[in-house]
């Protein structure tokens, strides 16, 4: 399999007709980079099938051979947000995602859970099985996360778009995420979510042959599944979302393991927190330490992970007691790790692409689950804090070397640090070669100055959707929430209530965290 983004790769030429005026032109910056960072967007997606590319050069003009169900949908709702931003026509937007949408119907899917493959041509739509850089063979695989940001998109064309509410119905009704439901996976007797599946045995490749559907047509799932807090919950939000998913599933989601004897001690922290009852499946909800705030970690420490999803499904108003309280905290962590830990001078860290060259997962280690997980710079620098009688703590790094901030992690800050987000943005900008004809570029490795010349299209999709929020009055939180989601996973999220410390209000003005 090849990595979630690969290497940049040859297309044919975009056109750049009824793109909006440049940055320059506006005097709201975030206007402005609205519209330049559409503009990458348009230049991505084919002309005649209305499919993006997975990236395109900084120059707009090299876009890749490939597309995923991500692209795809971060295409859709990026549509929707120039919409309402008034960027593009309302004729225009319809156009452009009907045409989207009758390529989505002409694309193969697995059946009979009607799942779409992790990679296909924009151009010809075929399934992609020899990787276009390098020849190298590629296993058609079908992955949960990827159909949840394509079926996110999907329900929010119904609210959007009304006269093509029909179509993205039938889309949305053909795919069953309960194709990768283990019913058995999670300890407290709920189920959890495979990371995807192959329809063919990839061995060596780990496996399991399973058919959760009872079809009589059995696929080789992961042998992962998505326990652990991540981006990964949007399949959860979709899946209970659609009736496909019991409600008592998100429960059996980790928010971190538990915090007895050693049997955990591979996590960051030894977490505190105790065990509540919800729908009547047993709880821990633990938390971890950083500056004297407590919160619940993602996996890897990176904002993606975190807020990504919060970028659909309002979970500040509907999760306001856990996700939502949690957010801010994370953001304060994120940017005191950058400007004060780590002393960078800048923040923001999460996947993106490397200055250094391809595609890299950049967090910050201390917030995350995995003890060994996503580091702020390209030197790999990590922290240990040990776990007490079971793994002994480890000094704490005396510095760190080239910070790689990625700026879509700022756009993704700005419910929670809009001062903080502004002004990072602004240095950044300032300070590097890091604006383009598409916007902000992908990433900047800031003590070497190196810039990641690329634009990939989830990262420009989820600055695209935060605007649309930011600008357009919650519009992407609005077509989302509409209808089955309101109905059937509000109320789930509603049920919790996490034991948090937020930042001190002294931090808070310092940071510019609400």
């Amino acid at each position: 399999m090849k990595p979630t983004r690969p290497a940049l790769i040859c297309a044919a030429a975009v056109t750049f007709a009824g793109l909006a005026s440049p940055a320059q032109a506006s005097p709201n910056p975030l206007r402005a980079y609205a519209a330049d960072t559409w503009r990458s967007m348009a230049a991505m997606t084919d002309a005649g099938t209305g499919l993006p590319a997975d990236k395109i050069t900084g120059d707009l003009r090299t876009p890749a051979k490939v597309t995923s169900p991500t692209d795809i949908g971060a295409y859709v709702w990026s549509t929707i947000s120039a919409r309402e931003l008034g960027l593009i026509t309302a004729r225009d937007a319809e156009s452009r995602v009907a045409r989207t949408l009758d390529s989505i119907g002409r694309l193969e899917r697995h059946s009979p859970d009607g799942q779409f493959y992790n990679w296909y041509d924009p151009k010809t739509l075929r399934i992609v099985t020899t990787w276009p850089e390098d020849g190298s063979r590629v296993l058609p695989f079908l992955s949960s996360v990827d159909n949840a940001w394509l079926a996110t998109a999907l329900m929010m064309v119904r609210t959007a778009m009304p006269r093509e509410r029909a179509v993205a119905e039938r889309l949305l009704t053909g795919m069953n995420f309960r194709s990768y439901y283990d019913p058995t996976a999670a300890a407290n007797g709920t189920g959890l979510l495979r990371g995807g599946f192959w329809p063919d045995d990839p061995a060596p490749t780990c496996s399991i042959k399973a058919d959760y559907l009872g079809t009589g047509t059995p696929v080789y799932e992961t042998c992962h599944t998505y326990g652990a807090p991540s981006e990964t919950r949007a399949a959860t939000y979709v899946g209970i979302a659609l009736g496909q998913l019991p409600p008592q599933h998100y429960f059996g989601l980790l928010r971190t393991m538990g915090d007895t004897g050693c049997d955990y001690g591979w996590q960051e922290q030894r977490p505190q927190g105790r065990t509540r009852t919800y729908l009547g499946i047993p709880t821990y909800e633990g938390t971890y330490g950083y500056d004297g705030m407590r919160f619940v970690p993602i996996w890897g420490g990176s904002m993606f992970e975190e807020l990504m999803p919060d970028l659909f499904t309002p979970e500040r108003t509907w999760a306001a007691r856990s996700w939502g309280a949690n957010h801010p905290i994370f953001v304060a962590a994120q940017i005191e790790h950058g400007l004060d830990e780590a002393k960078y001078g800048y923040w923001g860290f999460s996947p993106s692409s490397d200055p250094y060259g391809g595609y890299r997962a950049y967090g910050v280690d201390g917030i995350g689950m995995q003890s060994d997980g996503y580091a702020s710079d390209e030197e790999n620098t990590l922290v240990d804090y040990g776990y007490e009688g079971c793994r002994p703590a480890q000094s704490l790094p005396s510095s760190y070397g080239d910070g790689i901030v990625t700026p879509h992690a700022s756009f993704l800050a700005l419910p929670y640090a809009p001062r903080a987000a502004l002004a990072n943005l602004a240095r950044l900008r300032k300070n590097f070669d890091a604006y383009g004809p598409g916007g902000f570029y992908d990433a900047i490795a800031v003590r070497s100055g190196k810039v990641a010349r690329t634009y990939l299209s989830l990262d420009q999709g989820m600055i695209m959707a935060a605007l649309g929020n930011e600008l357009g009055h919650d519009a992407m939180h609005r077509y989302f929430a509409a209808g089955n989601a309101r109905r059937r996973l509000a109320p789930v999220l509603r049920l919790e209530r996490w034991d948090l410390v937020p930042p001190s209000a002294r931090v808070r003005a310092s940071l510019g965290v609400e």
